[in-house]
C-alpha cells in the first residue's frame, strides 16, 4: 500500500479488508481505501466496499488474472454439471426406478431433503478449515482436489446402489464431498480477484456454473438408459479439471503464515446470519436463498413436471435437453451483460432486482400454458434472469462479506443460500405436490412469490449501490 507523502498528508480514515498473504493486505474496515498492488503479481487487490462497486479502478483482465478467470468458469462447470444431471435427471429416474411412479415425489423429497442438509452444513465447514490451512500449495488446493476425489467415489457408490437407503447414504457423501470442493474454490474471487472487475470476473464464473447446471441436464439426459456410465462421466471430468485448475493456477506456500484464531462457538453462530451485526450479508443471503428457492422449485422438478403437469410421460427425458439448450441460451445472452454493465454502472442491486423480476415472470408460462411451448418460454426467460441474477450478485456479494480473516467460510455459508434451494428445491417441489394430492399447478405461483421476495431483498442494502 501507498504511504503518505506530502500531496496527500497523513490523517485518520478508514481502512480496509485483510487480503490474504499471496497478495498484500491493510486493516479492516468497509469503507474507503487505497488500490493494493502486489509486486510481480499479476493481481491488484482492491477494497471491499460500496465505493468500489461506485468507482471502480481500471484494471486490465489480462495474464495470470485472464487465466485464472477462464479456468475458473471451467472448474465450476464441471462441478455444477454434477448438480444439473444428478438431482436434475440421474437422481429422480433412478429413485423411480425402484419405487415407481406412486412414491417417486415422496421418496425424491426425501433423499433430497438429506442431501440438502448435509450440504449446508459441509460448506461453512469446508470454508473453514480452507481458511486455516497451511500447506505448500496454499490454503485452497488440497481440499478442492480431496474433495473432487472423494466425491467422484461417492458417485460410483451411487451407480452401485439398488436401494433407497444405498443412495441416501452415497448422495450425502457426494453432497459433503463436492462442497469441500466448492466452497474454497468460491472463495478464489475474493482472495485473488480486484474489485473492479469482480463483475466481469463473476459473470464469466456465473457463466460456468450456469453452463454446468443446465449443460448438466442435457448431458445427464443422454444417460438416462445407463445411469452408471453417467455417474463415472461426470466423476471423472470433475476430478480432472479441478486438478488441472490447480496446476495452472497455483497458489503459494503458505507454510509459515499464523493461522486465524478459531472459536467453536463463534463459528456455530455462522450458520446464523445476524440482520443486526451485519444486516448487508443477510439481506444479500436471504434474497439470493429466496430467488434460488423459486427457480429450482421448478427447474429442480422439471423431469416430473414434464412426465406428468405437461403430460409427455415417457418422451419427457427427450424434452429436457431441448430445455436445457434454451435456458443456455438465455443464460449466456444476459450473463456476459449482466457483471460488466453493473462494473460500468458501479451499480448493483437495480441489476439483481431487474433480473429476479425476469425470472419470477418466466414462471407465469408454465402456469398460463400447461404445454411444451409455455416451458420452452420458461426456459428462455428464466435463462435472462438466472443468468443476469447470478453473475451481477456474486459481485455484490462479494463486497458484503462479513469478515476479513474467513472468507472462504463467509463464502461457504453464503454458497448455503445457492445450493441448498438447488439440492432441497427438488423435495420442496415434491412435499407440495404430494400435500396437493400430486397435482403441480401450486408450484408456479409459490414459486412467483418467493422468486419476487429474494428479488427485492437486496433493497435494504445500504454498503453497495
Amino acid at each position: 500500500m501507498t504511504t503518505p507523502s506530502d500531496d496527500f498528508p497523513e490523517q485518520p480514515r478508514p481502512v480496509q479488508p485483510t487480503l490474504p498473504p499471496n497478495l498484500s493486505g491493510a486493516p479492516d474496515s468497509v469503507a474507503l481505501g487505497s488500490t493494493l498492488t502486489t509486486a510481480d503479481s499479476a493481481f491488484s487487490a482492491a477494497p471491499t466496499s460500496a465505493l468500489s462497486a461506485q468507482a471502480p479502478q481500471k484494471v486490465k483482465v489480462r495474464g495470470k488474472l485472464l487465466k485464472l478467470m477462464l479456468s475458473m468458469s471451467v472448474a465450476n462447470l464441471a462441478i455444477f454439471s454434477i448438480w444439473g444431471a444428478v438431482p436434475g435427471i440421474l437422481l429422480p429416474l433412478q429413485v423411480q426406478g425402484i419405487v415407481g411412479d406412486g412414491a417417486k415425489a415422496g421418496t425424491l423429497a426425501l433423499v433430497s431433503t438429506i442431501g440438502a442438509f448435509a450440504a449446508m452444513v459441509a460448506q461453512p465447514i469446508a470454508g473453514m478449515v480452507s481458511d486455516r490451512t497451511r500447506s505448500r500449495f496454499g490454503r485452497r488446493a488440497p481440499w478442492m482436489v480431496g474433495g473432487a476425489l472423494i466425491g467422484g467415489l461417492a458417485l460410483l457408490g451411487m451407480a452401485a446402489a439398488n436401494s433407497i437407503v444405498q443412495i441416501a447414504i452415497a448422495w450425502v457423501i457426494v453432497q459433503i464431498a463436492y462442497n469441500f470442493a466448492q466452497g474454497p474454490l468460491s472463495a478464489i474471487l475474493p482472495d485473488r480477484v480486484p474489485s473492479a472487475v469482480r463483475g466481469t470476473f463473476a459473470a464469466l464464473s456465473g457463466l460456468g456454473l450456469m453452463l454446468g447446471a443446465l449443460g448438466g441436464q442435457i448431458a445427464g439426459a443422454a444417460f438416462a438408459s445407463s445411469i452408471p456410465t453417467g455417474y463415472l462421466v461426470f466423476a471423472g471430468a470433475a476430478l480432472i479439471v479441478i486438478v488441472l485448475f490447480i496446476v495452472l493456477n497455483p497458489d503459494k506456500s503458505n507454510k509459515g503464515e499464523p493461522k486465524p484464531p478459531f472459536n467453536f462457538v463463534a463459528f456455530l453462530r455462522t450458520f446464523w446470519v445476524s440482520p443486526v451485526k451485519h444486516p448487508d450479508f443477510f439481506w444479500g443471503f436471504t434474497g439470493r436463498l429466496l430467488l434460488f428457492a423459486g427457480y429450482f422449485m421448478v427447474t429442480g422438478f422439471q423431469l416430473f413436471i414434464l412426465q406428468d403437469y405437461i403430460g409427455l410421460k415417457g418422451g419427457a427425458v427427450a424434452m429436457v435437453p431441448v430445455l436445457g439448450l434454451l435456458s443456455l441460451a438465455g443464460t449466456l445472452i444476459s450473463t456476459l451483460v449482466g457483471g460488466p454493465l453493473s462494473d460500468k454502472m458501479g451499480r448493483r442491486k437495480p441489476l439483481v432486482i431487474i433480473a429476479g423480476v425476469i425470472l419470477a415472470v418466466s414462471l407465469l408460462f408454465p402456469l398460463v400454458m400447461p404445454t411444451v411451448t409455455g416451458m420452452m418460454i420458461f426456459s428462455f426467460v428464466s435463462g435472462l434472469g438466472f443468468g443476469a441474477y447470478q453473475s451481477v450478485d456474486t459481485a455484490l456479494m462479494s463486497e458484503v462479506l462479513p469478515s476479513k480473516d474467513d472468507f472462504a467460510k463467509d463464502l461457504g455459508v453464503l454458497n448455503i443460500a445457492a445450493t441448498l434451494p438447488q439440492t432441497l428445491a427438488p423435495g420442496i417441489a415434491g412435499a407440495i405436490v404430494v400435500a396437493f394430492g400430486n397435482i403441480y399447478t401450486p408450484l408456479f405461483p409459490i414459486g412467483i412469490v418467493i422468486a419476487l421476495l429474494g428479488a427485492f431483498a437486496v433493497l435494504p442494502i445500504k454498503s453497495v449501490r
